[in-house]
């Protein structure tokens, strides 16, 4: 009886490859018959068809001549089962996507590894902290000390889980390997699996004694106090990540990761737009019209600016080189000053008499 492939996966016939494989893992998740209570033979219709439909020759084909093409077992051997082994490739059609099917058996059953691909050792936990700096330390950078309770490598026996003294042997369950096989029986008949071993956790090797302070995890909870330079040129916001600082992982594993987000204190003085700085200066009004030098606050302290004679007000000026520097390359981002006229609210007798001689004179 013909079989529409594309009616079972629930897919219009023009459908990508991606809305085919996403169908398709929804689909065997919802009717698995071990996981969900489903209909194996829906299941297996299910397989059938993302067997056809999931390769591109193969679905060319059906396209042509429709599912009799594929009845007598070309559809990727759902038609009996006997026992094969992932890591060979067995019972499956040359071209097959296993590599999917895999991910979902893995998922469904709970395997730790397919075809000799075990997850040998585990990994800490990252960590995320918030830390403040000042306007001036986030755009020169330093080296900032601070304390983390973390789990950190145990003291007592540096991490091995072995009671100082007292030895590290071959583990007897995976004679050393770090890795076990196991045989499961399912659906598509006995699956070899390798996960790592249970009783060394993939390790290889166990304490002859485990370590009377972590009891042979290799970490202990306490509080760690670290160093860790903050590079010149990171913004607000931005995240620094350090390698290997995070959670120490139990039996031997990595390490995870320690990322610090940045948070800048405002600055009253200055205001950033990406590696330039902003600031305002008020310059008296003789200063704008006869010109002269006035000193002016920037990153690397007190500096000298002139102001020509006859300068506009709102006047922006340039100190190349005085700005954030980059944070991945060389040099520094500008400093630009704006002056504004200083407008006295309150003047004495004496200078308005000499304003109005100003004004007489067309000033």
């Amino acid at each position: 009886m013909a079989k529409d492939y594309y009616k079972i996966l629930g897919v219009e016939k023009n459908a990508s490859e991606e809305d085919i494989k996403k169908a398709y893992r929804r689909l065997a998740h919802e009717h698995h018959p071990d996981k969900n209570g489903g209909d194996e033979k829906k299941f297996k219709d299910i397989n059938e068809a993302y067997q056809v439909l999931g390769d591109k020759q193969k679905r060319a084909t059906y396209d042509q001549f429709g599912s009799a093409a594929f009845e007598q077992g070309g559809a990727g051997g759902f038609h009996g089962f006997g026992g094969f082994d992932f890591s060979q490739g067995q019972g499956f059609p040359p071209g097959a996507d296993f590599g999917d099917l895999g991910d979902i058996l893995g998922e469904m059953f709970g395997f730790g590894g397919l075809g000799g691909r075990a997850k040998t050792q585990t990994r800490g936990k990252d960590i995320e902290m918030d830390l403040e700096l000042s306007f001036k330390e986030a755009a020169f950078g330093l080296q900032k000390t601070f304390s983390i309770y973390k789990h950190s490598i145990c003291s007592r026996c540096h991490g091995d889980g072995a009671e100082p003294g007292s030895k590290l042997e071959s583990c007897g369950t995976c004679h050393g390997s770090g890795q076990v096989r196991q045989a499961q029986r399912s659906l598509f008949g006995t699956i070899q699996t390798v996960t790592a071993c249970p009783t060394c956790h993939g390790r290889g090797k166990k304490p002859e004694k485990d370590c009377v302070q972590c009891r042979g995890l290799g970490v202990e909870r306490k509080e760690q106090t670290m160093a860790v330079t903050i590079p010149g040129g990171m913004d607000d916001g931005e995240a620094l990540r350090v390698t290997g600082e995070g959670e120490a992982a139990a039996y031997g594993g990595k390490p995870g990761d320690l990322f610090l987000r940045i948070h800048i204190k405002p600055d009253p003085r200055f205001e950033r737009d990406g590696n330039d700085i902003h600031s305002e200066i008020q310059v008296s009004l003789t200063m704008l019209v006869l010109g002269g030098t006035i000193s002016v606050e920037t990153l690397d302290g007190t500096t000298e600016l002139s102001i020509p004679e006859g300068t506009p007000a709102d006047t922006v000026f340039t100190l190349r080189g005085k700005g954030i520097p980059y944070l991945r390359s060389h040099g520094r981002g500008n400093h630009l000053i704006r002056v504004i006229p200083d407008i006295p609210k309150h003047l004495t007798r004496e200078q308005k008499r000499l304003i109005e001689e100003l004004k007489r004179e067309g000033l």
